[in-house]
């Protein structure tokens, strides 16, 4: 029938209105599996965190047999942890490692203990796997460390006497293997049992280990900044196998970048050097080669930077920083030089073993006056050579301004030392040595002028001198030199030009520029052909108190004032004399002005 209500049984309805029973009480023994799942993880947890727990003791000491049994030395640990988090997790704090107290079958004298760990470690965590195949090495992939400090004895510390067998072992010690081990605030020191040496110590901001394992090398990434010139270095290579019976021999290999050092650390020179170089040996005695740059080097004080480069071979006593370079090939602005020699660290008040080789003399070997004492940092001693470069070069480096006084080329063979000290380098530098200058020309142009003068009337060519440029004029010098306290002392200095040779003695301040200097100039034609025509015929019976041996000229002399502003006369109250100035040959360069320098 249209629109007919459909009758809906009671029983139905009543369902329709009730609320639906829930899972829970519906499924009543699932719900206590599920509490009884929840309880036993509780307890299970409880009991490995109990077990952990009483497991911590027995791990740290197994941790500690390992390390003894490894580094043949005593281990202190003071604190360590562990915990159940995506695998093991460990960590500890206070980890010491003492030097050997035996090692390969012998032991250490006992006269003069360690005052101090050869390894401490302020804190270091790790994660490890679970399980651990019996036969294979142990394996870690990351292990963080803070604080580590590696503090290794001279080799006299390990120097040994032979054991009592002892048959008792206590295994082979436990193989493992570390993906990375990423160390913050690490120290390197390297003892010396040097006299008046210093150690060596190499803070290294980042290191990264890798590939490390119980028995073979290991690679390594390290970032440092280095103490003196400040700059920071780059290095990477490899490191190991650990000698355990002196840490000191440790093999390590690699290369390095040094850049934005700041040469102005030196007191008295500045410029930005940068370095790139490899090297190889051990944590004691290292090889290096390399090259720098430094595009405007220049002294503190004085005249514009000039481009300096260099390549070298060194060898590195890693326990003082004491550097042998043999040799150093450089090249500053147009001039080659080459260098061997050493840079010794001193201790205060350390007079250096060369000190009495400088004296103000030259003389080698003298032993009169005390070595004064010096102040901590570094002795320079090199041996120099100069083969193929311009006196420009060199002097521009100490003008203040303007050009050079001299141009034209150059050799020369010298000894340099630099002692450590708190004044300028060109204060405590001395430099003794001999050259040669050859087509060489004044900047002066009243200099220039005096020596076209000089030329043409020595050879007896007045008439020339307005008709010649001076510039044409060039000159050669030869002689011997000592640089002290920024003064160059010419104890003898032959000065050649066409028609005459000149031997001069004296001092040129480089700072001041003060020139005071004597000589002899003798020259090829006589007094009156020197002055020519009607002037020249009236001088001739002048001539006969100006021969020398019974030709040409001999003219005493002498240059005073300053570089700008030289001053040239005649020392007439020794024109009588016939004779060069006489040298006093203990001026002359320490006769072992060439041998190599002893470490």
């Amino acid at each position: 029938m249209t629109g007919s209500a459909r009758i809906v049984p009671a029983r139905e309805a009543h369902s329709l209105t009730e609320p639906p029973t829930p899972f829970w009480r519906r499924h009543k023994g699932l719900k206590l599996v599920a509490l009884s799942i929840v309880l036993v993880l509780i307890v299970l947890a409880g009991v490995a965190a109990f077990l952990l727990h009483r497991a911590e003791p027995f791990v740290r000491a197994r941790i500690v047999e390992a390390l003894q049994q490894h580094f043949h030395a005593r281990v202190e640990l003071d604190s360590f942890h562990m915990s159940l988090k995506d695998g093991l997790k460990a960590e500890g704090r206070g980890l010491r490692i003492w030097p050997p107290a035996q090692v390969e079958g012998v032991n250490v004298p006992a006269d003069n203990p360690p005052d101090r760990p050869l390894i401490s470690l302020a804190e270091f965590r790790f994660q490890a796997p679970l399980h651990f195949e019996r036969g294979k090495p142990f394996h870690i992939s990351t292990v963080e460390l803070k604080g580590l400090e590696v503090h290794l004895p001279p080799h006299s510390h390990f120097i040994h006497r032979a054991a009592v067998p002892n048959s008792a072992t206590s295994g082979s010690p436990a193989s493992f293997e570390i993906e990375t081990i990423n160390c913050t605030g690490t120290n390197l020191v390297l003892e010396t049992d040097k006299p008046g040496k210093l150690p060596l110590e190499i803070p290294i901001a980042h290191l990264t280990l890798t590939h490390v394992s119980s028995t073979g090398p290991m690679d390594f990434v390290a970032d440092l900044t280095n103490p003196l010139p400040r700059g920071a270095v780059h290095t990477t290579g490899s490191f190991g196998p650990w000698v355990v019976a002196d840490p000191g021999e440790s093999p390590v290999a690699g290369q390095y970048t040094f850049d934005h050092a700041d040469l102005s650390d030196f007191k008295g020179i500045a410029g930005i050097l940068s370095s790139t170089g490899q090297f190889q040996g051990t944590l004691r005695q290292l090889t290096a080669d390399g090259q720098t740059n430094t595009p405007d080097f220049r002294l503190t004080d004085f005249g514009p930077p000039l481009p300096l480069t260099a390549t070298f071979h060194a060898l590195i006593d890693a326990t003082n920083g004491d550097t042998v370079l043999d040799p150093v090939d450089a090249t500053l602005g147009h001039s080659h030089f080459t260098l061997h020699g050493q840079v010794v660290r001193v201790k205060p008040s350390q007079p250096t073993s060369d000190s009495a080789s400088f004296s103000s003399t030259g003389d080698a070997g003298s032993s009169s006056p005390a070595p004064v004492p010096l102040g901590q940092g570094k002795d320079i001693d090199f041996k120099i050579d100069i083969d193929r470069a311009r006196i420009e070069d060199f002097l521009r480096l100490t003008s203040h301004s303007g050009p050079p006084v001299l141009t034209g080329n150059v050799t020369t063979k010298a000894r340099l030392h630099i002692p450590p000290g708190t004044e300028p380098v060109e204060k405590r530098l001395t430099l003794n040595g001999s050259f040669l200058i050859d087509q060489a020309t004044f900047t002066s142009q009243k200099i220039q002028d005096g020596i076209r003068q000089l030329s043409l009337r020595g050879l007896g060519h007045p008439k020339e001198i307005k008709s010649t440029d001076a510039d044409s004029i060039r000159s050669t010098m030869l002689g011997n030199f000592q640089l002290s306290n920024g003064v160059v002392t010419l104890p003898e200095l032959t000065y050649t030009v066409p028609g005459s040779t000149i031997k001069v003695s004296g001092t040129y301040a480089i700072d001041a520029g003060a020139i005071n200097f004597t000589g002899t100039a003798d020259m090829e034609a006589t007094v009156s052909q020197m002055i020519g025509g009607f002037l020249g015929a009236l001088a001739k019976p002048a001539d006969r108190f100006f021969k020398k041996d019974g030709a040409g000229t001999e003219l005493p002399f002498h240059v005073s004032g300053t570089r700008d502003d030289p001053k040239f006369g005649i020392d007439f109250n020794r024109m009588k004399k016939k004779s060069a100035p006489q040298f006093d040959p203990s001026s002359n360069p320490p006769a072992d002005l060439y041998s190599r320098p002893e470490r």
